[in-house]
């Protein structure tokens, strides 16, 4: 089941752990009942990726503040916020975006959150044609006792280009969906994430990748640390379909446990039905070195220092696959501020 069924007028809708795809993330069991409607709420222009420019488009407590779709066009940079500010309400949004064959969009998205506890369920839609190169970097900061599901769906033609990049720090239950199709024939697709949680934070990053068409590539890396009673959940599943020959389909999954009581759930997957294709998947739960950490408080490191730096050094593999410069440096100073 995925986010698109859910409705936040009707708990009939919540799927709970016995919904394969939401085992890990009950949501019928945090939600209970459905939530008031959220009223509506003033948005100050800006966000996390302000200082890079670029057209914004808002929603606020579900509702668009402006336009609710963008097309683009040549050289393009799109700032898109999903802001929820009240307290114990539900609200859902939908933003769809086209892109135009031969453009380049860069997408700085946010989910941002504050006050008491909210229920939020975010919807968007990329259409990528031949020719177009999308890059995709989200930051989802929320508080505690937040509820937020978000769904993306993406169709990419064969010969365009989808790199996508997302950053979770968790809340009561907060779950990131990617669903892409992918139409192969020189169509690259790179779909990575981080998310890094502390006290009893919950989050999943879950992600369905279908290829239809010839030798098209996908490459997935994923890391986490997680301490306190946090949870991680990361789910992957890669779908190579009758006729998809020649696929190159890679997808890793590596999380760092920094207590006892932290808890990490992984589930990478494939499915291949084509001959011909390169397909790989891999896995690791683990803590930190303690012979790195001995090493460099031998060195003159306090422990704490010598946890954040390891820390550091394990999740900015990801974010150097960043390829945009400002959006790479920008996520850098967010991921530092952090650890």
């Amino acid at each position: 089941m995925s986010a698109a069924v859910l409705n936040l007028n009707d708990p009939a809708t919540f799927p709970s752990r016995r919904v394969e795809a939401w085992k890990y993330s009950d949501l019928r069991r945090v939600l209970r009942e459905a939530p008031e409607p959220s009223p509506a709420v003033s948005v100050a222009p800006g966000g996390p990726f302000a200082m890079l420019g670029g057209d914004e488009m808002t929603f606020a407590n579900g509702r668009a503040v402006g336009a609710d779709a963008f097309v683009a066009s040549g050289e393009q940079t799109l700032r898109l916020r999903f802001v929820s500010e009240a307290a114990n309400t539900g609200h859902s949004a939908a933003a769809r975006i086209a892109v135009k064959p031969g453009a380049k969009l860069l997408i700085l998205e946010s989910h941002e959150g504050s006050g008491a506890g909210y229920v939020a369920h975010n919807r968007l839609d990329i259409d990528i044609p031949a020719g177009a190169e999308v890059t995709r970097v989200v930051l989802v900061e929320e508080p505690e006792d937040a509820i937020s599901v978000a769904e993306a769906k993406v169709a990419v033609a064969p010969g365009g280009t989808f790199r996508q990049t997302t950053l979770l720090t968790g809340a009561k239950l907060q779950r990131q969906e990617t669903h892409l199709s992918h139409g192969g024939q020189g169509a690259e697709v790179r779909m990575d994430g981080v998310y890094l949680l502390t006290g009893a934070r919950h989050a999943d990053m879950t992600s369905v990748v279908s290829h239809s068409g010839l030798n098209g590539v996908t490459s997935q890396l994923t890391k986490g640390v997680v301490r306190d009673q946090a949870r991680g959940v990361f789910q992957g599943k890669i779908i190579v379909q009758r006729g998809a020959d020649g696929t190159d389909a890679r997808m890793g999954h590596h999380a760092l446990i920094l207590s006892e009581r932290g808890e990490v759930d992984a589930k990478p997957e494939l499915e291949i039905y084509a001959d011909d294709v390169q397909c790989a998947h891999g896995n690791t739960v683990g803590a930190l070195d303690e012979s790195a950490l001995f090493y460099m408080q031998q060195r003159g490191l306090s422990a704490d220092e010598a946890r954040a730096l390891l820390v550091q050094a394990f999740l900015i593999e990801v974010v150097d696959r960043i390829d945009h410069e400002g959006a790479r440096e920008r996520v850098r100073e967010w991921l530092t501020d952090r650890l």
